[in-house]
Order: C-alpha cells, then sequence, then structure tokens
C-alpha cells in the first residue's frame, strides 16, 4: 500500500533511521543489485575517489530520517515554535527510535496515514533499573485503557510520563509488541533488516545502544492500534482511528524513551500493514501541584508526590 509519505512496510520501506547517531540503517529491498551495479553507480576504487562519492550525498534527504536540526521539521506540531524542538523524526514502518530526554519535555507521536503503531518503552535515563510497569499502568488509575491524564507508571511507583492530549483514543496497553517468533511463524521474517521486524528486536537493537540488553525490556504499551476486551476475557483489535490522529505525553522524570513502530500482534490482515511515524519533543515543564491531575484521585496523587520527592532530591 503507499501512502502520501511513501510505502508502507508491506512494500519497500527505505532505511531505518537513528535519531541519536542520524545513522541510516537499510532494510530489505525487494531486489538487490550485483556488486557491479553498485560500482558503477559509486565510484570508491580509491581512498579519494570513495571521498568524493560520499561527500557528493550530502544535502541527500530520505524519507524516514532525524530532522537535524529539530527546528528544521517540516512537520512541527501546530501551536508549537520550530526553535523549541529538541527530537524530530519520521520513523519509517518496520523502523524503530530511542532519546534520552530531560523531565518537563513535551513528547508527541503523529500518525499522518493511519496505519503506525508506535510501540512504547519508558527507562528512568538516571537510573534505568526503573522502567515502565504496564500492570501499574493499568492498577494506579483503575483503568486499563490508555487516555488523557492515564499516567504511565514505573515499578517504583512513579509517575514517569502523563497522556496530556489525544485525539486517537485507539490504543493498547494489554499485548505488548510482536516477538521474533511471532513474526516468523506469520510473515515467514522477522529479522531486524528484513521486510517484517518484529517489535522485540528493534527494542533490542535501540536498548543496546543504551547499554542495555534484552532482559532489561519489560512489556510495552502501543499507541494507535486500539484493542479491547470483550465480555468473555477474548481481546479484540479495533484497529486505527485513521488518518492524522495524534497523542501527546509529558515526561515527569527524565526518560529514555524507545520506540518502535512495527504492525500490532493482533493486526489479522495478512500482510505486514503499518505506516510511517512522527515524532517530535520540544520543551516544557512536569505537572505541577496545581493541575487537576495531579491530586485526582488519592492514588495517582501519592504517586506524583512520589515523583516529585525523588526528582527534587536530584536537584531536577
Amino acid at each position: 500500500m503507499t501512502t502520501t509519505e511513501g510505502p508502507t512496510a508491506g512494500t519497500p520501506h527505505g532505511r531505518h533511521s537513528d535519531a541519536a547517531t542520524g545513522e541510516q540503517q537499510p532494510t530489505a529491498q525487494p531486489t538487490r543489485q550485483s556488486p557491479a551495479g553498485v560500482r558503477d553507480l559509486h565510484l570508491t576504487d580509491s581512498v579519494r575517489s570513495a571521498q568524493d562519492d560520499a561527500r557528493a550525498q550530502g544535502g541527500q534527504a530520505g524519507a524516514w530520517m532525524p530532522y537535524l536540526p529539530a527546528s528544521s521539521s517540516p512537520h512541527c506540531p501546530p501551536g508549537v515554535d520550530p526553535t523549541a524542538l529538541l527530537w524530530a523524526e519520521t520513523v519509517a514502518p518496520g523502523g524503530y527510535t530511542h532519546k534520552a530526554l530531560a523531565r518537563g519535555t513535551r513528547l508527541r507521536f503523529d500518525d499522518p496515514t493511519g496505519d503506525a503503531c508506535a510501540h512504547l518503552l519508558l527507562f528512568n535515563a538516571l537510573e534505568t533499573v526503573e522502567r515502565l510497569n504496564v500492570a501499574d499502568t493499568q492498577k494506579i488509575p483503575w483503568q486499563a485503557y490508555l487516555g488523557v491524564n492515564h499516567p504511565l507508571l514505573s515499578g517504583e511507583g512513579r509517575v514517569m510520563a502523563v497522556v496530556t492530549g489525544d485525539s486517537s483514543g485507539l490504543h493498547d496497553a494489554f499485548c505488548g509488541t510482536t516477538t521474533d517468533a511471532w513474526n516468523q511463524r506469520k510473515y515467514g521474517d522477522a529479522r531486524p533488516e528484513g521486510p517484517s521486524p518484529s517489535g522485540r528486536g528493534l527494542f533490542v537493537k535501540a536498548a543496546a545502544k543504551h547499554g542495555l540488553s534484552r532482559r532489561d525490556l519489560p512489556p510495552s504499551v502501543s499507541f494507535f492500534q486500539g484493542v479491547r476486551v470483550e465480555p468473555d476475557g477474548a481481546l479484540d483489535w479495533r484497529g486505527s482511528a485513521g488518518p492524522g490522529a495524534h497523542v501527546e505525553l509529558v515526561a515527569e522524570m527524565p526518560l529514555l524513551v524507545l520506540v518502535a513502530n512495527v504492525a500490532h500482534p493482533l493486526d489479522p490482515r495478512p500482510d505486514y500493514a503499518v505506516g510511517p511515524l512522527r515524532v517530535h519533543a520540544w520543551r516544557g515543564t512536569p505537572t505541577g501541584p496545581d493541575e487537576p491531575r495531579f491530586t485526582a484521585t488519592p492514588e495517582l496523587h501519592r504517586a506524583y508526590l512520589n515523583t516529585v520527592d525523588y526528582c527534587e532530591a536530584r536537584g531536577l
């Protein structure tokens, strides 16, 4: 399926981008050129030729990439001063990204085509042993469905982030992300560089860039592809709200954010269907005691007090 932002992951999806380094990581292509064909396109027969060839690529832009500086993003969110942007990126279908963000940072995900699925993991950027706890994220607010004012809790009883805006209403805190075994069985391939990478596989790559391993990865939540629990306990995939939906979060503590934009595990479509994901972050302030959600429930109030206590002790 072709979209206005480029092909979905069911077709050639160009390159994965690494937000931290700007490195472009190749993904699978439908056909591969022979070594002779590559040599015809790139003159690399000497150090000088290779240098000239590499520099000739400067200024070129791909469909999936971080925008550097972030203020150069062509998709700056409405009402946001571009100069305030700290992170701006379009994540490929079947791609991943990662970033360390300061306390108070505003984070926005956009689904331009209706086929993105932003699988999200959060870690305390100062002490990565503290990480997203999906069970507490459902238990503390007494609500299993993510939406506006829903906190994302750590296992330490602290609010890592909170949803501050949501035009989708279709998200998932039950299923986690896909695994290599799942994708191999459904699509016939799960390689990170292949046509149908798993969310787990991409999280492993993102985590490794921050000194974390597979064993450090807890269950994730996902945005833009909804799941509901039926009366008999069955999980029902509801799909997306359509093109143009967005979700905004605020970081209540310093965060390490890992994102995998991959097909939802319950998506019944036989093809690996996922569209591009836009990510933007900008300077802001954390939730304060004067905001209603700070004291919305006794449980949430306690979680916010735990968070403020931790951050103030850290001088944040």
